[in-house]
């Protein structure tokens, strides 16, 4: 026997984007052809969609953790990588997408509806894709973006005109049974029906649903039985049927306290008290069922709700009550608002709108919001030098630097966008253009060194040597002097005495 689930937590996790490519174009006698990086694929994405074949979530029960598959990476020659495969899911009419806290992310009714769950990540560009007129030959590529891994609640409430509710017993299988082609399972024990049953009704042209829903006791709302777990089955239905047991053996219940307690049930779970009610007295090929029809027929009839005497097992009323829930089921689909085709909404971006908005956490990181900018950090490769200064330089252009400074960061305070935080330095690029370089790396990054350039080395050197040129630059002038004067006269000296 396939059992029925209807209600599942499933793990998603879209497929990630493919890595760019980093490629010099090199041929015969073309060295240096120019980049030829081409681009990651795109991962695949998660969709949901409604599959008339499929009743129940089962297959996720047992596999509740999917992935989509990755994009592949992009390679020279200008090659980009293959886009993932989406994965599609399929899922029964009537299914609900939610988050973990109860977010009603998607209400997928009719075939073929789909849904994205899971975005895929995107591919990163390749060097090709990056090169300008000043990055010629850049030394980098671009990350492929994660994809989207979220936790959904799967809930199938189902999809009928028509929902069947009644104590245990009281003959609602026997009832679908003998209206539709469903066959449930019927026994002469409670809580026989374990899963909800549909069946599909013809009367005359007309057609509608009917559910069948586990059986009701008092409590359900609130967990006791298996009313609560399937209640929900029920809040699509246009008409909310009564079927009542006239021939059952508990002498302390009657049809009229039963309505009563069931109610209740349906006024605690909430949100059905609009619908229009129909009160079935089974059991009639019962002799005391039909006695005890007669005797409760006043009171059931101030309600002013429609009344039906049938029995399932020989078809005793049938044909009236088929005819009449088509005609309450008919006025209901015409009260019924038109169903619009889905409009697609634009929404551009407001001419103030920067794309990012900062705040200040308690501890004094500023954070960094915006998915522009989540997406830029994801895709940089942070063990290139060139590829962060390529990203340092897009957050300067679209003016996260001023922003900042206006928030009150000051050089070295902590910055966050998304999951990578860092010390801010506003000095490090403000007014200095990317120059070419080795590919790879950027001169901006460098850690400034107290090593003196060779420049700056020959600089001191000459001055270290200017003392002694010009104590050169005045003899060479004394004796350039001297020899425009003439020769020295020559003045005798004296002979020395012989003192003998």
């Amino acid at each position: 026997m396939t059992s029925f689930v209807d209600r599942v937590v499933l793990h998603v996790q879209a497929g990630n984007g493919g890595h760019g490519c980093v490629s010099i174009l090199r041929e015969k006698f073309k060295p240096l052809g120019g980049p030829d990086g081409g681009d990651g694929g795109h991962g695949g994405s998660v969709l949901l969609t409604v599959d008339p074949g499929v009743h129940t979530l089962l297959d996720f029960h047992f596999k509740p953790h999917v992935r989509a598959e990755n994009g592949t990476g992009g390679a020279g020659k200008n090659r980009d990588g293959g886009k993932g495969a989406d994965l599609v899911l399929h899922v029964p009419n009537g299914t609900v997408v939610q988050t973990a806290s109860g977010e009603v992310l998607a209400d997928l009714v009719g075939n073929g509806t789909t849904f994205e769950v899971a975005r895929g990540g995107r591919g990163g560009r390749g060097n090709a894709g990056l090169a300008n007129t000043r990055r010629r030959a850049p030394g980098f590529a671009e990350l492929g973006e994660p994809g989207e891994q979220v936790e959904v609640v799967l809930e199938l409430k189902s999809v009928a005109d028509v929902g069947l509710v009644g104590y245990p017993s009281a003959g609602k299988s026997s009832l679908i049974a003998a209206i539709s082609a469903a066959r449930p399972k019927i026994a002469d024990y409670p809580f026989t029906t374990l899963v909800p049953n549909l069946g599909v009704v013809r009367a005359g042209n007309d057609t509608f649903v009917v559910a069948d829903v586990p059986g009701l006791i008092p409590g359900a709302a609130t967990g006791k039985g298996l009313g609560l777990q399937f209640l929900r089955h029920i809040e699509r239905c246009a008409v909310l049927v009564h079927v009542v047991d006239c021939a059952t053996l508990e002498t302390e219940r009657n049809p009229v306290e039963d309505i009563d307690v069931l109610e209740a049930e349906l006024a605690a779970y909430g949100g059905l008290e609009d619908r229009p009610r129909v009160i079935v007295l089974n059991k009639m090929d019962v002799p005391d069922a039909r006695d005890l029809a007669d005797i409760t027929r006043a009171d059931l009839a101030e309600r002013g709700w429609p009344i039906y005497e049938v029995s399932a097992a020989t078809h005793e009323g049938l044909k009236e009550l088929v005819y009449g829930l088509a005609e309450i089921v008919g006025r209901e689909r015409a009260a019924a608002p038109e169903v619009e085709a889905t409009r697609i909404v634009i929404r551009p971006r407001a001419v103030d709108d920067a794309g990012f908005t900062i705040t200040e956490d308690p501890d004094g990181t500023f954070v960094v919001h915006g998915d522009k900018l989540r997406r830029w950090v994801l895709q940089t490769n942070f063990d290139n030098e060139e590829a962060v200064g390529y990203l340092a330089d897009r957050l300067a252009r679209i003016g996260v630097e001023d922003a900042l400074a206006k928030a009150g960061a000051e050089p070295g305070s902590p910055v966050r966008i998304g999951d990578r935080e860092f010390d801010w330095e506003p000095t490090l690029y403000a007014g200095e253009e990317y120059t070419p370089g080795q590919r790879g790396t950027d001169w901006r990054l460098e850690e400034k060194s107290h090593r003196q350039s060779a420049a700056q080395r020959l600089a001191a050197r000459k001055a270290r040597r200017r003392p002694y040129e010009s104590v050169e630059a005045e003899q060479a002038a004394a004796g350039q002097a001297a020899t425009e004067a003439g020769p020295r006269p020559q003045v005798e000296e004296p002979e020395d005495e012989d003192w003998g």
